[in-house]
C-alpha cells in the first residue's frame, strides 16, 4: 500500500503550517517513526516558506489592485503566481516530497546533492545572514535533494528520505 497526495495552496504564510500538519497526520496514520516524520515536516516547512516568499511575482503587494483574492484559482497553469503545489508520496521504504511554484527559479549554482556529499562551508550563508538557511536545512534533513527550474514556470524542490516504521505500521502490514 502507498499514499499519494497533492495540495494546491495559496502563497500565504498560513499555508505553511497547514501543509506541515497534513504531512504529519498522514505519516502518523501510516505508522512512520516520529523522528523521521519530524525531519520531513521541518524540510517541508522550509520548502513551503520559500515558495511563499519567492514563488511568484505580485503587483503592489501581495495581490493585484482591485482583484478578488480568490481569482488566483482561475489562472492558467504556469501563470498562477498566487499559488504553489505540494505533492508527497509515501511508498514502501521511501517518502518523496515536491514543492513547485511559479517564481523566478533557482540560480544556476544549485544542483542535486545527497547527504553523503561533503558540503563546502563557503556556500552556506553567514551566521549573521537574515535568510538563506532554509535550503541548507532541507539538504541536511533529507537523504536526496534536487533544486530545479521549470523553464518559464518556476522552481521545484524535491527531496526524499528513507522511512523507518513503528511496529505494526499500517503501510507495512498491507
Amino acid at each position: 500500500m502507498s499514499i499519494w497526495w497533492s495540495l494546491h495552496l495559496r502563497r500565504e504564510a498560513a499555508s505553511v503550517p497547514l501543509a506541515r500538519r497534513f504531512l504529519l497526520g498522514a505519516m502518523e496514520t501510516a505508522g512512520v517513526d516520529p523522528e523521521i516524520s519530524f525531519d520531513l515536516s521541518v524540510a517541508l516547512s522550509e520548502a513551503c516558506a520559500n515558495a511563499v516568499e519567492h514563488g511568484g511575482h505580485t503587483v503592489q503587494g501581495e495581490q493585484s489592485v482591485g482583484r478578488d483574492p480568490w481569482d488566483v484559482w482561475d489562472e492558467l497553469p504556469g501563470t498562477a503566481c498566487g499559488q504553489y503545489r505540494v505533492t508527497a508520496y509515501l511508498d514502501g521504504e521511501r517518502c518523496r516530497i515536491e514543492v513547485t511554484d511559479s517564481g523566478p527559479g533557482f540560480p544556476a549554482r544549485r544542483m542535486r546533492r545527497t547527504s553523503v556529499h561533503q558540503h563546502d562551508p563557503q556556500q552556506y550563508p553567514s551566521l549573521s545572514a537574515e535568510d538563506g538557511r532554509g535550503l541548507c536545512l532541507i539538504e541536511q534533513l533529507a537523504d536526496h535533494v534536487h533544486f530545479g527550474n521549470r523553464p518559464g514556470r518556476g522552481a521545484v524542490v524535491s527531496f526524499d528520505k528513507v522511512l523507518k516504521w513503528r511496529k505494526g505500521a499500517l503501510l507495512m502490514v498491507s
